[in-house]
């Protein structure tokens, strides 16, 4: 077994938490209230400044081009369609400018941030792509289901695009790609600590806070957010 999927399945209860959780078969199903969906794209938007630093920092760190690229054409993605997508929501549910650039920060929300923001500035690669992998994987394993359901294709009709294109970015083949690619960095940072005895331990216990404990997600007031992982120690 790959130690992507073991360190998963030490997780099993909490990621299955996420990824069968309300919001996103609300979502999916096209239920879910806007006043939700306004609130947590809102908070989302907030992780890409964030984001393109982990991930730019993660290109510079990997060991090889062949590493890199799939990293760097999944960063222009989120610089672009992704981007894009969360421009077009905001003006069609009607998000207010200050919610869209300045959003009071849930707790969650922040400690996520600050977690981002730990691993982009640490230096190890491996702490790196285990955020990157956590994050990725959880939305591909709520969204691939969706996406390879019998009667998809007529359902994406039916959605608002905010909904049905959320699925999209986050299934599918290419997406697909990416999550494994991010998968089989981690397992080899993994693998190479238990080689460089001096590094092993600390990477260790990095990768089992970040993936261990997965993504857990709760309804807060009117919108759902991601509950902080635990942080690098």
């Amino acid at each position: 077994m790959r130690p992507s999927e073991q360190l998963k399945q030490t997780c099993i209860d909490d990621w299955l938490k996420a990824t069968n959780h309300p919001f996103c078969i609300e979502l999916a199903d096209g239920s879910l209230a806007l006043d939700k969906m306004r609130v947590y794209l809102a908070q989302d938007y907030t992780f890409i400044d964030n984001f393109v630093r982990l991930a730019a920092s993660a290109i510079h760190h990997a060991p090889s081009l062949p590493d890199r690229l799939p990293l760097a054409h999944f960063l222009g993605n989120i610089a672009g369609p992704e981007n894009t997508y969360f421009q077009r929501s905001f003006d069609i549910l009607s998000v207010a400018d200050s919610k869209r650039t300045a959003p009071k920060l849930l707790t969650p929300t922040s400690d996520f941030q600050a977690l981002m923001l730990k691993a982009a500035n640490s230096g190890e690669y491996g702490n790196m792509v285990a955020v990157l992998c956590v994050a990725e994987w959880v939305y591909l394993s709520w969204a691939q289901p969706v996406f390879e359901r019998t009667d998809y294709a007529k359902l994406i009709k039916t959605l608002p695009f905010y909904f049905g294109e959320w699925v999209n970015l986050h299934s599918g083949e290419y997406f697909e790609s990416v999550v494994d690619h991010l998968r089989t960095q981690l397992d080899i940072a993994f693998n190479n600590a238990d080689v460089q005895q001096q590094q092993s331990k600390r990477l260790a216990n990095h990768t089992y806070n970040l993936i261990f404990h997965g993504n857990k997600l709760s309804i807060s007031g009117s919108g759902l957010h991601s509950s902080s992982r635990q942080a690098l120690t």
